[in-house]
């Protein structure tokens, strides 16, 4: 049995044409004898709109109640699909997570799948042409729904062409993966093929092609996925292992971040490490991270991103209260921009070619890694920036 599992974001099935046209794509997939699982996201805005509805009736929604009402829009997409597929003759059937058998851990809203009833799914196969499944969630041990977080559809994708050892295609407005968000760089290059450890590094510092997750899961299996967009012929690019053509490959972007400064703290790395750690037990996403020794105190600095940043003052106020020296102040519209490549391994000067590329750009943190370098700027400063880095690094 030659299975493909294909999976369409939210704009792909935004509303029913496109729905039809996606039926009518997947039909030519089923003339070549091919068996195909398809893996949708909600419709459009649909998961926003529901976020925004439980916030007008609670600003911090039940995590459980959430997940219950945020797994209503991939089901709405499946069966609508599977009505489209049925209606040109293709026997298809739509199953939520319940029924397909993708089972997660206990996290609400960030829940990991662990294992996928794969023996169940090719049952159904044995029936039907196509299966359409819902992405972005899972049931736990407790018959609970659950979802994966933002961009879980893709690992839902990506985890279930790894457990049935079948090709993998990831489908979106772009024909591709580019060196540079087009919508903020329209002269960006596609890649034809990217690194998983390069992928990887992009979707966790602000790519929004696939989610990191799913990159991850790609790795561990080996798992080839293909990217390439819903409505068009043009060849898309491809993430597998062992490429390594430049230095640097893409630029990231991550807006929407926030600087937190906490000064005059005693010199105690006990307290230090134990607020970083507490940071993690919340969920908090603390980055960028600069600890500095300054007149027998010490001040520490880190990005967040801002939608924290309320929880996160009052968790350091009271945290910190016994400590009558200490400050906090933070900085806000600050945007992490990265660049990613492999090639740094084995390359010599590229941190000066970055730097050198934001001259008289102000920044405020910096991180950087074997293939990686990061830094914190004014949002106001991001397309300046986006133009010396693409440049400097012909991307």
């Amino acid at each position: 049995m030659n299975i493909i599992v294909q999976k369409y974001g939210g704009s792909s099935v935004a509303d029913s044409e496109k729905i039809k046209q996606i039926a009518k794509k997947i039909k030519e997939k089923i003339k070549e004898n091919n068996k195909l699982i398809i893996v949708v996201s909600a419709m459009g805005k649909t998961t926003d709109n529901l976020l925004k509805l439980s916030r007008e009736i609670s600003k911090k929604p039940n995590l459980r109640e959430l997940d219950m009402l945020l797994t209503t829009g991939e089901q709405i997409s499946a069966s609508l699909l599977s009505i489209a597929l049925n209606e040109i003759k293709i026997k298809a059937k739509s199953l939520n997570a319940y029924q397909a058998g993708i089972y997660t851990n206990n996290e609400y809203n960030h829940a990991k799948i662990e294992k996928f009833d794969t023996k169940n799914i090719l049952n159904h196969l044995e029936n039907y042409q196509v299966l359409v499944i819902t992405g972005f969630q899972g049931i736990n041990q407790n018959g609970d729904l659950t979802t994966l977080g933002r961009g879980g559809s893709d690992t839902s994708a990506v985890a279930l062409a790894s457990s049935l050892n079948a090709k993998c295609e990831i489908y979106s407005d772009y024909p591709g993966i580019y060196t540079i968000d087009p919508k903020l760089y329209p002269n960006a290059k596609k890649i034809k093929k990217v690194n998983y450890d390069e992928m990887l590094e992009m979707s966790r510092l602000g790519s929004k092609v696939l989610h990191y997750r799913s990159v991850e899961i790609a790795k561990k299996y080996k798992t080839i996925i293909y990217c390439g967009a819903t409505f068009s012929e043009e060849e898309g690019s491809y993430i597998m292992p062992g490429i390594e053509d430049s230095v640097v490959t893409g630029l990231s972007v991550d807006r929407g971040q926030t600087q937190v400064n906490i000064i005059n703290l005693p010199i105690n790395y006990s307290l230090i490490n134990e607020i970083f750690k507490i940071t993690t037990e919340k969920s908090f996403n603390v980055d960028m991270i600069s600890i500095i020794n300054a007149n027998d105190k010490i001040n520490v600095s880190f990005s967040i991103v801002e939608n924290d940043k309320a929880d996160m003052d009052e968790f350091l106020k009271t945290h910190l209260k016994e400590f009558k020296d200490v400050k906090l102040s933070y900085r806000y519209n600050l945007t992490k921009i990265s660049v990613v490549g492999v090639g740094m391994r084995s390359s010599k000067g590229v941190a000066m070619r970055f730097f050198k590329s934001l001259d008289k750009i102000p920044i405020t943190l910096v991180t950087t890694s074997e293939i990686k370098i990061s830094a914190l700027i004014d949002e106001t400063n991001l397309s300046k920036a986006i133009k010396n880095i693409a440049e400097e690094f012909s991307l």
